[in-house]
Parts: structure tokens; sequence; C-alpha cells
């Protein structure tokens, strides 16, 4: 029986950046190693074989989880969710069709985190249909790129209606959709009591600027990760221009090229050359590895 492992596990002690320097440390697999061990696994019920399948994944169920990361949800638990998801694409992946077994996985993580979402999200089923399920997903990507040229941030009925037509729903489920996605419900249809005798639904009395602690905590997470990848990148840089890039670009009181220019005794010109450079190499580095975890750079 495949079962949950440590690699896969975490705790309260464990944190989103100790997990991601935890699986990257595991080997990517040749296309030639994913069917021996696939089809150990298949024939033989070979347990050291699924791990090792499973484990040089778990890089891209974090990848995928940061692209659900707006959805008010702890990214560990999307992580965990796409985990599970993972695992269920290793019992069923068929080795023989030819294709890479990440191709196969995206479908089943992005299928286990899309649940959970759905599941978490709300006490009324916000996924009912096929459609609505798309919806939900969907309708924050349309929304940006219908209003990027604009300077509004809520909806016409000329767009929702465009929306409900992309979409094949109605215009009542774009326009409680886009509520829900602006202010997460939590058992809306509650009422609550105002002074002595009138009452109104929790959902009239909830500001859509709410931030919830999932929120912030997401937010932090997110912002640790990019702390680590502009230090990674400032690693990546020899010593002479890391200091360059640090004097130039990151110091409160930042250092002029002739102040460098002596500190290195090299000419004006050849300091201004040494910090674009190191600024190139910097700003490659982080969108690299921005793109790896869905990360705006």
């Amino acid at each position: 029986m495949l079962t949950p492992m440590a690699s896969l596990c975490v705790d309260n002690r464990t944190n989103l950046m100790q997990y991601i320097a935890r699986v990257q440390k595991f080997p990517m697999l040749s296309q030639e190693e994913e069917v021996r061990l696939a089809k150990n696994w298949n024939q033989y019920k070979d347990i050291s074989s699924a791990h090792k399948l499973i484990t040089s994944h778990l890089n891209l169920v974090v990848k995928i989880a940061m692209k659900f990361k707006n959805y008010g949800l702890l990214l560990m638990d999307l992580v965990m969710e796409g985990n599970m998801g993972l695992m269920h694409a290793v019992k069923k992946f068929n080795p023989d069709l030819g294709f890479r077994f990440s191709t196969y996985a995206v479908w089943w993580i992005e299928a286990s985190i899309k649940d959970f979402i759905l599941k978490s999200w709300s006490f009324v089923k916000i996924g009912t249909t096929q459609a609505q399920r798309r919806l939900f997903f969907s309708l924050r990507k349309i929304k940006k790129r219908i209003l990027q040229y604009t300077n509004r941030e809520t909806l016409n009925n000329e767009e929702i209606k465009a929306i409900s037509n992309e979409l094949s729903v109605s215009e009542g489920d774009v326009i409680q959709m886009n509520y829900r996605l602006a202010c997460k419900d939590q058992s809306l249809n509650d009422c609550i009591k105002i002074g002595d005798d009138s009452k109104r639904e929790l959902q009239d009395m909830i500001p859509c600027n709410l931030v919830s602690q999932e929120v912030t905590y997401q937010n932090h997470e997110e912002k640790e990760l990019k702390e680590t990848i502009l230090n990674n990148a400032l690693a990546s840089l020899n010593e002479r221009a890391r200091d360059i890039f640090i004097s130039r670009y990151l110091c409160e009181n930042t250092q002029t090229l002739d102040e460098l220019s002596k500190k290195y005794c090299v000419s004006r010109e050849r300091i201004r050359q040494l910090a674009e450079q190191a600024m190139a190499k910097v700003k490659q580095y982080i969108q690299s590895e921005s793109l790896k975890f869905g990360l705006h750079a």
C-alpha cells in the first residue's frame, strides 16, 4: 500500500522555505528511469520505486500550488493536497503510453488542489456544475484581462455578459462568483441581530477589504520566498560584483561611482559596467526562480 512518507509531511515547525529546500534536494529522473520505476511499482508494488517517482516530482507540486496562492488558503495546505494528487497519479500512471510522468501528474495535482479549495471556500457549494467550477478558477484571470486598461476595479453589465457567454454560465452566476472572490464568505446566510429587533445577514456586514489571517500568513510566506530568491541571486555573484551591486542599489546610503572606483582601483566606467552586469545577472536569476514558483518578479 502506498502511504504518505516523511518527505510529504510537515508539522508546525516546518515552514514553506524549509520544505522547498528539502524537496529541491531530490534528483530529477530521466524518462528511462521513470519508466523503470513505474513498471517496478505497477508489476511488483515496489514501494521504494514509487517513493523515488514521487520525491522527484515534489517540486512540481510546489510550482503548481503557487498558481493557486490567491485563494486565501495556506500554501502549505495547498502543497499537501497537491502531494495527495501526486500519489494518486503514481498509482494510475501507465508507463507504456509513452509520455512523461509529469505530463500525467499535472492533472491529478491540480484536480486535488482545486477540490480542496472548493471544499474550503464556503459552506455554500461554489461548483455544482463543471461550468461553475471553471468560472470559479477562471474569473480572476478574465477580470484582470478585461480591466487591465481601465481605471476601474469593478465589472460593468456588458463585461459581465461577455464573461457569462465566454464561460457558458448565467450573468447571475458571474455576479455571485465575483462577490465571493472579492469577499470570502463565511456562512454568509447566517443572520445576526442589529439593535433590538432587526436582523441582517452576515454577508451584508462583511467588508470586502477584510484580510484573513490565512491571507496575511500567505503573504508572509511569499515575501519570505522572494527574499530567499534575492539572497540566492546575490550569492551567485562573485565577491566584488556582489559588493558593488549592494553598494549601488541596496544600501540606504548608496556609494557613488567615484567612491567605488577608488575602493577597487579601477575607472568609474569600469564600476558602471560591473554594476550593470551584476544587475543583469540578478534580474535573470530572479526571473528564472520566480517562474518556478509562479511568483511575479
